[in-house]
C-alpha cells in the first residue's frame, strides 16, 4: 500500500525528503536554542520518531506470512526514480536527526543506527509471520539516512554554538 502511494506520486517523494530534512533542521535549531524544556522535547521527538520505523518496518502486513524466508541481497543508489530507496533514507533520517542532538554523542547514535536497520531487517527475514521482506537494500538506505541525519544534526549544534558564541 505505501509501495503503491510512493510509486503513484514518485515525483513527490524527493521533495518530501528535503521538507522532511528542512522541517528537522529548523525545529532542531529551536530546541538547541531554547533554554527550558529543549531536551525533554527532543527526547520526545526521538521516541515519535521511532513510531513510523518500528510501524512501517514490523507491523504485520495485512497479507499475512511472507512467502520468504531469507534476505534479498541487493545494492542499489538512490535515484529520484527509486522511491522505496529515498523513502528508507527519509525513515531513518528523523530519528537519528533529534538523537544525535538529544545525546550530543553521534558515533553512538551512528552505531545504533545501523544495529537498529540491521535488527529490523533480521526479524523481518527470521519472523515471516509479519510478512515483511528483509533486503540488504533497505539496510544501506536507512544507513544512509542514518549518516546524513548525524551529518546534518552536528552542522544545526555547531551552529547553534556559533550563534550563541
Amino acid at each position: 500500500m505505501i509501495t503503491d502511494f510512493l510509486l503513484d506520486h514518485s515525483a513527490l517523494v524527493p521533495v518530501a525528503l528535503l521538507l522532511v530534512a528542512l522541517v528537522c533542521l529548523g525545529v532542531g535549531h529551536l530546541l538547541l536554542r531554547a533554554r527550558r524544556h529543549g531536551q525533554r522535547i527532543m527526547w520526545a521527538l526521538v521516541a515519535l520518531s521511532a513510531l513510523p520505523v518500528l510501524a512501517l518496518t514490523l507491523v504485520p502486513t495485512a497479507t499475512g506470512q511472507a512467502d520468504y524466508v531469507g534476505c534479498t541481497v541487493q545494492f542499489a543508489l538512490p535515484a529520484p526514480g527509486r522511491v522505496e530507496l529515498l523513502a528508507n533514507v527519509a525513515l531513518f533520517f528523523p530519528l537519528v536527526f533529534f538523537a544525535t542532538l538529544a545525546t550530543r554523542r553521534p558515533l553512538l547514535v551512528l552505531a545504533a543506527g545501523a544495529g537498529l536497520s540491521a535488527a529490523i531487517e533480521a526479524l523481518q527475514a527470521l519472523v515471516p509471520v509479519i510478512g515483511r521482506a528483509c533486503d540488504t537494500n533497505d539496510w544501506v538506505m536507512n544507513g544512509i539516512g542514518t549518516v546524513v541525519g548525524v551529518l546534518l544534526a552536528r552542522a544545526a549544534i555547531a551552529l547553534a554554538a556559533v550563534s550563541r558564541a
